[in-house]
């Protein structure tokens, strides 16, 4: 394999050769295991290859997966939320590479889902953009104030996603965000 500009991320599956969009096309419109393991590769292929806010769509991607909670590669990865902790902490935006700001991304997702499994998949939005706010310093990577102010958006609070993770994300996946935003 070639050297990559950044070394795995220990928490992504490891590959064997670097995922591409054609893997991704391969699929087609099945949303299930298969699909969950080849986004989590795909992360791991942008992470690596210095696109770290590339990888972090590829984990958003993994999280709108249609799993039911009992898939064998779901044991040994859960919903990542560990990954976009880990990549946010790496902060490769330090190295010059490209992380946008997450924090921003992921509300404007939450406040703008639609499509299938919408509901959790906006939860899952405001959890990661829980966990950015516990990461990254608001003076570099800041709320949309202006959304929050012209949509009347109300961010909800951790409680807030710990208890509609727990009503309506998979069995195990609150504990899963809370061991994630407490550690």
């Amino acid at each position: 394999m070639p050297s990559y500009v950044n070394e795995v991320c220990p928490l992504l599956p490891s590959i064997e050769k670097p995922v591409s969009a054609k893997d991704s096309r391969a699929i087609g419109q099945e949303r299930g295991e298969s699909f969950y393991r080849m986004c989590l590769e795909y992360a791991q292929t942008k992470w690596i290859k210095g696109l770290p806010a590339q990888a972090l769509l590829q984990l958003n991607r993994a999280m709108s997966t249609d799993l039911s909670g009992d898939e064998e590669y779901l044991q040994q990865y859960a919903i990542p939320y560990a990954s976009v902790k880990w990549i946010l902490m790496d902060r490769p935006d330090k190295r010059g590479q490209f992380l946008a700001n997450p924090r921003r991304h992921w509300q404007h997702y939450a406040t703008r889902m639609s499509g299938p499994r919408a509901e959790i998949r906006t939860w899952r939005s405001w959890a990661c953009f829980a966990i950015a706010s516990r990461v990254l310093p608001d003076s570099k990577f800041p709320k949309d104030m202006q959304q929050i102010e012209e949509e009347g958006i109300i961010i909800p609070d951790e409680s807030e996603i710990e208890d509609m993770l727990y009503l309506i994300g998979l069995v195990g996946e609150c504990e899963i965000w809370k061991k994630v935003i407490k550690s």
